[in-house]
């Protein structure tokens, strides 16, 4: 049954919208996360080794596309005059300096350094605002691409909620039409120079899509856009040949490029600022089972099981943890399904964070039950940051910072 012949979706309008209301951030959020940035450059700069370096937000706190429980991702920039590259040791090693300094402010808990990623990054949960921080060095590309989400977020009110590249109308364009080029390539060695010129060519691009699409806006409910998520990508494991690109916006086939036949994978979803790198890549067979186990699973219901689509309980065990959907007058049981919907997307976020600098699949969308929801901290942390939030009383304004046109300044 095609997904335009079903009758009724306002019971999953609603669930959505609830589930909605409970994960995304207010303004509270929004400070404990400009207090704990601040809370890290005070630390900082009190430390006589890593004096002159400065703090950059990034991520999804930038693009504006956080919910309560996610994560803050922050570059220390080290002082750099002549712009040259930055060694991974140096990084280790900044690393290291900062994790001292936490420690002899007392200001951090559950730290946990992992020096060996891709990216070197060290984590832990701000004692007084909890929230859990993940800090990497110089960090150029992590802010770039933050930028470019931010960008892209400005395109359409929906975005936060639900993303669908190809959908017709379109909501938004393959990032090809945005910007033309390997980002990462582009603006290496060459950071204020590439930066602007990349805020010039990415905003004529924006804007001539905005004029072109004037008059013909996708119309499209979120709960259509979701339910035409999980129906476009139903039969995933018929996948294995193909790329997601979401570079060109379409399914490629592995033998059209040299550079995706390097290796194998379970899925190939094509990091649209880094190709050919796979995004997808630290998703195991184990793991890509999973996936089309919940997608198929989401699709009947959505496309072929009227019953389904009206069974809020169902629903909110489908697109939500167990802790969500008890707030909204669900039952405490939920399925394998929600493990697969709410649990495995983090579970591989959290992998492939620690292997690229958590990197968004700009194809894939955000998945409103799975996405929002951060796994990365055990339940302990979870009571921990809840009870910690409530007992802090002492609060000071940032001496300096604010969000201009996706940079914070």
């Amino acid at each position: 049954m095609s997904i335009w012949r079903v009758p009724n979706y306002d019971v999953l309008e609603k669930c959505t919208e609830d589930i909605l209301s409970l994960i995304k951030p207010v303004e509270g959020d929004r400070n404990k996360r400009i207090y704990a940035i601040q809370e890290l450059a005070d630390t900082i700069y009190s430390a006589g080794a890593l004096r002159g370096a400065s703090v950059k937000p990034f991520g999804s706190f930038v693009s504006q596309l956080y919910a309560k429980s996610g994560d803050l991702d922050v570059s220390v920039e080290l002082f750099n005059a002549l712009n040259l590259p930055i060694s991974k040791r140096k990084k280790q090693d900044t690393l290291r300096e900062v994790r001292r300094a936490l420690q002899k402010r007392g200001i951090a808990r559950h730290m946990e350094f992992i020096p060996n990623a891709r990216v070197p990054v060290l984590q832990y949960v701000s004692n007084q605002y909890g929230i859990s921080c993940d800090i990497s060095i110089s960090n150029y590309p992590g802010r770039i691409k933050s930028k470019i989400f931010y960008w892209i977020n400005t395109l359409d009110d929906r975005f936060g909620d639900m993303v669908l590249l190809t959908c017709e109308p379109a909501i938004l364009p393959p990032l090809k039409e945005i910007y033309e080029g390997n980002i990462m390539e582009d603006i290496s060695g060459r950071a204020y120079y590439n930066e602007k010129h990349l805020d010039e060519v990415c905003s004529i691009n924006i804007e001539r899509f905005r004029r072109q699409n004037m008059g013909q806006r996708n119309q499209s409910s979120l709960s259509h856009l979701l339910a035409s998520f999980f129906h476009k990508f139903f039969r995933i494991d018929a996948l294995s040949d193909k790329v997601i690109s979401t570079y060109t916006g379409r399914l490629e086939r592995i033998q059209d490029n040299p550079r995706w036949m390097d290796k194998s994978y379970s899925l190939f979803v094509e990091d649209p600022f880094e190709k050919p790198d796979n995004a997808a890549r630290a998703v195991g067979s184990f793991e890509f089972q999973d996936i089309v186990n919940a997608f198929s699973n989401a699709s009947n219901k959505f496309v072929s099981d009227a019953h389904a689509l009206t069974d809020r309980n169902g629903l909110l065990s489908l697109l939500c943890t167990p802790d969500v959907g008890s707030k909204l007058g669900g039952r405490a049981s939920a399925s394998r399904y929600t493990n697969t919907l709410a649990y495995n997307t983090q579970r591989q976020k959290t992998v492939h964070h620690q292997n690229q600098n958590n990197q968004q699949v700009y194809a894939a969308g955000r998945q409103t039950g799975g996405q929002y929801q951060n796994t990365q901290r055990s339940k302990e942390n979870t009571s921990y940051r809840h009870s910690n939030w409530r007992a802090a009383t002492t609060w000071h304004e940032p001496v300096c910072g604010r969000f201009y046109n996706g940079e914070w300044q």
